[in-house]
């Protein structure tokens, strides 16, 4: 089974949708605290319809999002601080519950788990991702 992430930073809404289309993408889960951006076309309910008209499905669960103290470390360049923050908010219940979800809705087809960095590397989505393949066996793939 293969999980695929991906970032939006440097890509327009038709670029990103085919990536997703080229790899075999049947899923998006959006892994953003906040699904709104000034990057036009990725806002929730926008990019949830644009993704529907490509045949690719759209979830967002918002709490694999990183905390807003977690984001200000991250714009500015703290990644240790950025990942450590995440990771704690990770132990919550309501985190828990939704990264179960997450890996749900990846087994049931190929899935993608979306934030707004380029660069896996870079975003908290890299943790989920390694998690999701801890517990069930996804290899990972970046886009």
């Amino acid at each position: 089974m293969k999980l695929a992430t991906i970032g939006y930073e440097t890509d327009t809404q038709p670029v990103t949708i085919a990536k997703l289309k080229v790899a075999g993408v049947k899923t998006v889960i959006d892994v953003r605290a906040v699904a709104s951006s000034r990057k036009a076309g990725y806002s929730k309910t926008l990019l949830a319809a644009s993704l529907a008209e490509a045949g690719i499905g759209y979830y967002h669960l918002q709490k694999l999002g990183t905390p807003k103290a977690g984001r200000d470390a991250a714009r500015a360049g703290r990644a240790d601080e950025m990942r450590a923050i995440f990771n704690a908010h990770m132990e919550e219940p309501a985190a828990q519950v939704e990264l179960a979800r997450a890996g749900e809705i990846a087994t049931e087809g190929k899935s993608a788990l979306l934030c707004y960095e380029d660069r896996a590397c870079d975003c908290h989505r890299q943790i989920l991702a390694q998690r999701l393949q801890e517990a069930l066996g996804f290899t990972i793939e970046d886009l």
